[in-house]
């Protein structure tokens, strides 16, 4: 059974000067003689008329082929470069259809690549990771997966539990035979190893993750607490309406910054009290909903109350990065600083004047850990960080079962581990995980 041919646009929809679409698949090559009457020799520019199915000239530019298996996705690839009209490419892509191509799924060509072993499952989720990037830190980090490096760290532990599974799983199948290689301690001392190692990459990847997605900074308190010129202060922009007016905020408010390299995601929310308002009422849920998501609590409270009102809080926020924000300090003439109040974080400051906000970002940075360089960083997304965190448990519940002499549950732990780890690669990979993860992809690539 023939595999079908795909195509797409790979460049960005709209005006520009150069459009591409990219074809790939097994008439990929007979489609290029078609539309430009004959096949460019194989990795080199061929400028000439496109033309469809009735020989009608639609645009003159560049095409290029690339055979199989020296390819992106390891097909037969053809790349037409046209002038980067939407009718211009609407209707190249309408001729490859016309000659028997279909239109591409989103992430299909990077699906492709990774089912004919051109690229990991990493290196995949790099491809999208470095088009979505919306930082320089963000974007190096992207590569250094996309070249292998995560993929080898991966490939490298899973390849130590595999190793370590056979040796635990042959002392099971040799009881009664001395096999030095399988001595106790030696078992032990790997297995803290490989805890070591998985513990090293997932402090890289968590940091990683939020180089991707960013750190989502909450700001609650009671209305006309200064949240949203606090909002303004830390975007240096106004994006915020702010009034003498309490109740100003109605909605959620998110706009997201940069610091250092960080990207912070700042969400304002509506003031924190009792209210009649149907509207506000709405606000103040949803401001709820956010807090009880968020990765940190900026409390708001203003300098001339004696202290925060911690009852605003959800039972069900997670107050483990709750920072108390004593603002308008500009009023009361106390200086900025940073203290310690009941084991809480506090913070005073000026969100009018930015007295202290150089505090607050110092902090904030801190608690993401992140130190402003992406050495060794990996950007890193959920299902990762969520194997990786299943591989340690499995690592740990391993050197448990060893140590109580459950030889067969520490194999199935390791066995466990193994797949938890291959996963992240997609050595062990389930279809509706591919399809979820490429899903995610823009269309042409």
């Amino acid at each position: 059974m023939k595999s079908t041919t795909i195509c797409a646009l790979a460049s960005s929809v709209g005006k520009g000067g150069i459009g591409v679409v990219r074809v790939s698949g097994e008439i990929a090559a007979a489609i290029g003689g078609k539309m430009l009457g004959e096949l460019p020799q194989p990795r080199q520019a061929k400028y000439g008329w496109f033309v469809d199915k009735n020989g009608v000239k639609i645009d003159k530019g560049i095409a290029l082929f690339f055979p199989s298996p020296n390819s992106f996705t390891g097909e037969d690839v053809l790349e037409l470069q046209g002038h980067g009209g939407i009718s211009v490419m609407n209707n190249l892509l309408s001729a490859a259809l016309e000659f028997g191509a279909v239109a591409a799924e989103p992430g299909e060509f990077s699906k492709r690549a990774f089912l004919n072993g051109k690229m990991d499952l990493l290196q995949a989720e790099a491809v999208a990771d470095i088009i979505d990037a919306n930082s320089t830190q963000a974007a190096r980090s992207a590569l250094r997966s996309l070249s292998g490096e995560f993929s080898e760290q991966a490939n490298a532990l899973t390849k130590s539990i595999i190793d370590l599974r056979v040796f635990v799983e042959a002392s099971i199948d040799f009881a009664d035979e001395e096999i030095d290689i399988l001595q106790a301690d030696k078992v032990k001392i790997k297995l803290e190893n490989i805890c070591q190692e998985i513990a090293k990459i997932l402090k890289s990847a968590e940091q990683g993750a939020i180089l991707r997605e960013g750190l989502n900074v909450v700001i609650a308190g009671k209305p006309n607490a200064g949240k949203s010129s606090l909002l303004n202060a830390l975007t240096r922009q106004s994006s915020a309406i702010v009034t003498d007016i309490a109740g100003t905020t109605r909605d959620v408010l998110k706009e997201t910054i940069h610091l250092n390299g960080l990207p912070l995601n700042i969400i304002d929310t509506a003031g924190l009290r009792p209210s009649d308002d149907v509207v506000e009422k709405a606000g103040i849920k949803r401001a709820y909903a956010e807090i009880e998501q968020a990765d940190v609590v900026l409390l708001v409270f203003d300098a001339s109350a004696d202290e925060a009102d911690f009852s605003l809080l959800s039972e069900r926020a997670d107050c483990k990065n709750l920072l108390l924000i004593k603002n308008k300090i500009d009023l009361t003439k106390e200086p900025a600083t940073r203290q310690i109040i009941d084991g809480k974080v506090q913070f005073s400051i000026s969100a009018k004047s930015a007295d202290g906000l150089e505090l607050l970002s110092a902090e904030l940075a801190k608690i993401a850990g992140f130190d402003g360089s992406t050495q060794g960083v990996i950007l890193a997304r959920k299902r990762h960080i969520i194997a990786l965190k299943n591989t340690l448990e499995a690592m740990k519940s391993a050197q448990a079962q060893w140590e109580n002499g459950a030889v067969e549950l520490a194999a199935q732990d390791l066995r466990d581990g193994g797949q938890s780890m291959g996963s992240i690669t997609g050595e062990f990979s389930a279809d509706d995980l591919l399809g979820e993860i490429f899903s995610s992809f823009c269309i042409g690539k």
